[in-house]
């Protein structure tokens, strides 16, 4: 948070006091160390910057439970008509602290940023809406999922929709399986006591993974009203069958168990893949493919379409076509055509690379975001009925989960993944380095 607000106020985008509030004994002096340290390891540090950056620093030491802490932070917004509120605590305070937000008067005319995961289930989901909503509005409710801050994820929207001659073939008459793979190569790190609570579910598919679905399936949003793009996420979740347990696997990686706070007997998955159906008339029988996980080979985040094969003509077999859409750690689109090779003696495919972007230029997702909530946009924030969707197509794979398969690290998995995607021309695995 404290580089996003950093580069909020180098691009003059911030220039209201920044309250920080926390149960630690701290002193005003202990925050300024603290963000400074911050931004000094995220690598944007500057001197002149972090003047007025800490120039605009105030703290409140408090526990959460306490309503005069609350009073204190009253005081300390002074005359603030339109306060922004960002809990960056744990999902089991919300609702105390948002109480307390509103009996004291501090929610008055105020909006509030929630982190995710936004609930742990759909029953759940509904009754963290309804706490909220005693105390602030829908429209002053921003759920903030850094995923849709991030510049690569917005190129989904101009790759699809800035590109006229895609139309014509994005649908279920030329494509045969859309995948997504959101990979990390490393493990818990340390923090298995929370990923415990969460695992790869939650923490990454019911959000992340549902969200790219929903960029990539969407119809064109109609209009310039504020709804309109977050109108058709909302459609195409509700498309979404819940997934059954035979459209799963549960995967954890062999280590997982002896990390400190993790249950010997864990069943916690460190791996999801799924197969979601979408009942629609653009994408009936088109399978969408998602997988993620920890420990695997690279780290990197990857959408690969996969086109039907033409058909056989004047005796040329043709190679089935695709497009690559490499979101992270680069951002890079592929689209592999077919040529005639002839020390081959046939078609081979290849891929022309159409753009290489350097991501390390791009604004920080959480600066975007932060800067749409203090001027009030919600347009890149999941509303209240897209997240209970999201949460509804996987409420019963959490219910009833299939049972986990251990897979060793630095491989994509369990091998029994592979019968997700087995009639649609199997996994495709990202590289770490593209051609």
């Amino acid at each position: 948070i404290f580089p996003a607000l950093f580069e909020l106020v180098a691009r003059g985008k911030l220039e209201v006091p920044i309250i920080g509030m926390a149960r630690r004994g701290w002193q005003l002096s202990d925050l300024v160390a603290r963000a400074k340290a911050s931004i000094q390891e995220n690598g944007q540090y500057d001197e002149a910057t972090f003047e007025k950056f800490s120039g605009l620093l105030r703290y409140v030491d408090g526990d959460y439970q306490d309503e005069a802490t609350f009073a204190s932070l009253k005081s300390a917004l002074g005359d603030a008509r339109h306060a922004l509120h960002y809990l960056a605590i744990p999902p089991s305070m919300f609702a105390p602290v948002v109480g307390l937000l509103g009996k004291t008067g501090v929610a008055e005319g105020a909006r509030l940023v929630v982190e995710k995961p936004f609930g742990r289930d759909l029953e759940s989901a509904r009754e963290l809406n309804h706490t909220i909503h005693s105390i602030f509005g829908e429209n002053r409710l921003f759920r903030i999922d850094h995923y849709l801050g991030k510049s690569a994820v917005q190129n989904l929207l101009a790759f699809r929709f800035g590109n006229i001659f895609f139309e014509p073939i994005w649908n279920s008459h030329y494509i045969e399986s859309v995948q997504v793979t959101l990979s990390e190569d490393f493990g818990v790190e340390g923090r298995g006591k929370f990923y415990e609570e969460v695992g790869a579910i939650r923490d990454v598919i019911q959000n992340h993974a549902l969200q790219i679905v929903s960029y990539l399936a969407m119809e064109p949003p109609v209009g310039t009203y504020p709804e309109a793009l977050r109108d058709e996420q909302v459609k195409v979740l509700r498309m979404i069958r819940s997934i059954r347990p035979d459209d799963a696997v549960r995967g954890q990686v062999r280590d997982y168990r002896s990390e400190p706070g993790v249950d010997p007997d864990s069943q916690v998955e460190t791996f999801a893949a799924l197969r979601l159906h979408l009942d629609s008339w653009r994408w009936e029988g088109v399978p969408f493919l998602i997988r993620a996980g920890k420990d695997l080979p690279i780290s990197a985040a990857e959408i690969f379409v996969r086109f039907k094969r033409p058909p056989l003509s004047h005796d040329v077999a043709g190679l089935g076509n695709h497009i690559r859409l490499r979101l992270s750690p680069e951002v890079e689109i592929a689209l592999a055509t077919n040529v005639n090779d002839e020390s081959r003696s046939g078609l081979v495919q290849r891929e022309l690379v159409a753009e290489t972007l350097d991501l390390h230029s791009q604004t920080n997702p959480y600066a975007r975001l932060l800067g749409d909530a203090l001027v009030g946009d919600q347009t890149l924030f999941t509303r209240e009925d897209g997240v209970e969707e999201a949460w509804r197509i996987v409420d019963d794979l959490l219910a009833e989960p299939p049972p986990v398969i251990r897979y060793e690290a630095g491989t994509w998995g369990p091998g029994e993944a592979s019968r997700l995607a087995a009639l649609h021309g199997g996994w495709h695995d990202p590289t770490a380095e593209t051609d």
